[in-house]
């Protein structure tokens, strides 16, 4: 298949168009007077908290480091008036921010229906802002950005880095299907984060010529030596629990599976910590009540950063009980594995889940929907110093090894680099 840019072939007016190429070193580092410009185009942006979030913030940082002109665009969802009303969000105001050298524009939205932002002015705002870029990368699934891009068909480089394939949502994904085709088919390159996932796509299979894997990677360093701070903080949440304590790190919705983690608990002695908060929330407690384990669980809500991170350290492993492919990578994995804390999580098909924490290696892999199975693995790591030791071991030399952020940004910058020579 011969990859395509995005070309005009419509009254809209073409915007993007490029300035000259740039000398750009062997790593994805520039050298070069002129800086270029790549705009990347998320949902939402940090400090809204998420997978795809996360690996927006630490890719943007890590290629202004690497000498590019970065931007974001994005969804605000930064309401000062959190209100619902049969499932709407009320709306919020543009706002441009930036972090760490990366330049920030998020788009006001009149509303949230369904999980879809009704930006009526982002079209608009979007031409302003790759005007005179040089490379755009879409990070999908995004149907508000899809709507925006295609509408404008930029004439620069479009790289797609495919996140997750739309599962649950299926009346959704039919009717996103033409316009998630139209945007494959047109890119340039598609950006996957393990091999394991796109052999599972149906998505992505009729474009195995545009694939390349680029592990997602993290700045690891914070877990690796944790500061001070952290320990002492640590030491304090130890204090408060009978051990040994569990840690579940994620928002509550279906996918990640959190009715597994309460089931097996009944089978399982100390303490499970709970980060994150979400719509089965309410759901969960109930299932909490009812199989006699309530006060054994702690609810965090969302952790601030040093809180999560001596969670690690404290943690006799953590639960990554996901059970759909929803579920494509789990970043919380790689945090936990840097830590030096074992992973129990699910063997999803066609799922990076398992091959993120590998079984015997980093952690622990058992079936999906098996509180049993979940529960004697847990039982497993708990009774064994020494198979908890191996395990802790094998995940911080894993996830140094696989998902530090500087490989990860190297690896996405020769892929623009590529991609930025052919245009020359």
């Amino acid at each position: 298949m011969t990859a395509l840019s995005f070309q005009s072939n419509s009254a809209l007016p073409t915007v993007g168009s490029p300035a000259p190429t740039q000398e750009i070193a062997e790593e994805g580092t520039v050298h070069s007077a002129r800086r270029p410009t790549v705009v990347h185009l998320g949902k939402y942006y940090h400090p809204s908290r998420g997978g795809i979030e996360t690996h927006v913030r630490d890719l943007a940082r890590g290629l202004v480091r690497n000498g590019y002109a970065t931007k974001v665009v994005c969804i605000n969802d930064q309401s000062a008036d959190p209100r619902r009303r049969f499932g709407v969000i009320t709306r919020t105001p543009d706002a441009r921010t930036e972090d760490e050298g990366v330049s920030i524009f998020r788009a006001g939205r009149i509303a949230n229906v369904m999980r879809l932002d009704v930006c009526p002015r982002l079209t608009w705002a979007l031409r302003q802002e790759i005007e005179g870029c040089d490379l755009i990368h879409l990070h999908l699934p995004n149907p508000t950005m899809m709507i925006a891009l295609a509408r404008l068909r930029p004439q620069v480089p479009v790289v797609v880095t495919w996140h997750s394939d739309i599962v649950r949502q299926r009346i959704a994904a039919k009717i996103l299907y033409p316009l998630e085709s139209w945007t494959l088919r047109n890119c340039r390159q598609i950006l996957v984060s393990n091999p394991r996932y796109a052999e599972g796509s149906e998505s992505l299979r009729p474009y195995a010529d545009k694939l390349k894997v680029v592990p997602f990677g993290m700045p690891l360093e914070r877990y690796l030596s944790p500061s001070p701070e952290v320990l002492s903080r640590a030491d304090q949440l130890r204090a408060q629990w009978p051990g040994p304590i569990w840690l579940s790190v994620g928002r509550l919705v279906y996918y990640k599976g959190m009715h597994v983690a309460i089931e097996a608990l009944r089978d399982v002695p100390g303490t499970l910590v709970i980060v994150g908060s979400g719509s089965k929330e309410a759901e969960l407690r109930a299932l909490a009540e009812k199989q006699g384990v309530q006060d054994r669980i702690v609810w965090m809500g969302n952790a601030d950063d040093q809180t999560l991170q001596a969670l690690y350290q404290i943690a006799t492993a953590l639960w990554f009980p996901s059970i759909a492919r929803s579920e494509a990578f789990g970043l919380a994995q790689v945090e936990a594995m840097a830590s030096g804390c074992p992973v129990i999580n699910c063997e999803i098909q066609h799922s990076g889940v398992p091959w993120v924490s590998a079984h015997g290696e980093s952690g622990l892999t058992v079936p999906v929907e098996s509180a049993e199975q979940f529960a004697a693995a847990a039982n497993q790591i708990h009774s064994s110093e020494t198979l908890r030791a191996e395990l802790s071991s094998g995940a911080r030399r894993r996830a140094e090894e696989l998902f530090n952020l500087q490989a990860m940004v190297d690896r996405t910058g020769r892929e623009y680099e590529t991609l930025l020579r052919k245009r020359s």
